[in-house]
């Protein structure tokens, strides 16, 4: 084993079975925004055997001052997540295999995207992903590990199939879009998006050597100082409609939303009910008398009565400028198509 993991091998839970444990496993992180880039940068040192990130976003300015990996170029040139972190990650660490997928993940594609993987981490920002996860992970027996920031305020949970609750034990359904506080509504601070990543990071390494992380809770608020932990252990629901009645809704897409608004982006993702093939070069041409338009090779940016319209490879467009589901759909209709 390289010297480059001899102070984790010393760490008497881990030796160097527990590395030899590391090295081979399969980790897939879902979301490279704040807790994606700082726990994907964990991992990466860590020497997991292949990391794969998800994201369906690109960087922005505002992602600057929580989102780790990402540079004020990368934020001007509109660069994807998953392409930037994949970039950076790999000149960390490159003994390990490290893939950055741009795509959404729905029930359409998530069997293809995790089906190989040991292990799941949650870096999303939504409750509709997060219950397609847990829907994913029950079937297929995958542990995942659960993680959530707003303000100064983390939660944290590993879930372990046929061994803890479930998501959908803790809470039945998504929540409503505007009942909870988001990034937009209360802000985030950089520091509790470490606590939990790190909380997230430790887990999955628990679970990869072959223990079992405790079945509770973690709830932190790094501002005011406390910290808690609210034991889980009799949570589990045997009338769970997921992991109790084996009903698998959202992954059989019949929780799927087809528009989606974005945490704190004032934006709205609107996705065809199957991939396409963007023609990027087409419609740039078509547009470009009547926007502005530029072009990388990951997306199209259409920018056009004060709104944006980021359009990706595989048909999905970000609306950015409004929240509004039917303006979206107007301005999708009116320059991307139907």
């Amino acid at each position: 084993m390289t010297d480059r993991y001899s102070r984790q091998i010393l760490f008497p839970a881990i030796g160097e079975a527990g590395q030899k444990r590391i090295k081979a496993s399969k980790v897939v992180l879902v979301g490279c925004g704040a807790l994606g880039t700082v726990s994907s940068e964990m991992l990466t040192r860590a020497g997991i055997g292949k990391l794969t990130l998800i994201d369906r976003d690109f960087v922005e300015t505002s992602n600057l001052q929580r989102q780790s990996l990402f540079t004020e170029k990368d934020a001007q040139q509109g660069l994807p997540k998953a392409a930037v972190a994949a970039r950076e990650l790999r000149a960390i660490n490159s003994d390990i295999e490290i893939e950055g997928v741009i795509e959404d993940v729905t029930w359409q594609n998530i069997d293809r995207l995790c089906r190989d993987s040991d292990l799941i981490v949650d870096g999303t920002d939504n409750f509709e992903t997060r219950f397609l996860i847990n829907d994913f992970a029950v079937k297929k027996k995958v542990p995942w590990i659960y993680g959530a920031c707003v303000g100064s305020y983390g939660v944290a949970f590993a879930f372990q199939p046929n061994r803890s609750a479930c998501l959908q034990c803790l809470f039945e359904q998504p929540t409503e879009v505007g009942t909870t506080e988001t990034c937009d509504t209360a802000g985030i601070l950089a520091p509790i998006v470490h606590v939990i990543a790190a909380f997230q990071v430790a887990q999955s390494l628990k679970i990869i050597v072959g223990e079992s992380p405790p079945q509770e809770i973690l709830q932190i608020d790094v501002w005011n100082g406390t910290w808690r932990t609210i034991s889980a252990e009799k949570a589990r629901n045997q009338e769970c409609r997921c992991c109790g009645k084996h009903q698998f809704h959202f992954l059989e897409g019949q929780e799927h939303n087809r528009l989606t608004r974005l945490c704190g982006r004032n934006s709205v993702q609107i996705s065809p009910p199957r991939p396409i093939r963007s023609d990027f070069q087409k419609i740039s041409k078509r547009l470009a008398k009547t926007a502005q338009i530029d072009l990388n090779e990951y997306l199209l940016r259409i920018r056009v009565d004060g709104y944006e319209i980021a359009l990706f490879a595989d048909g999905r467009s970000i609306i950015r400028g409004t929240n509004d589901f039917t303006t979206a759909r107007a301005l999708y209709a009116k320059y991307i198509g139907n």
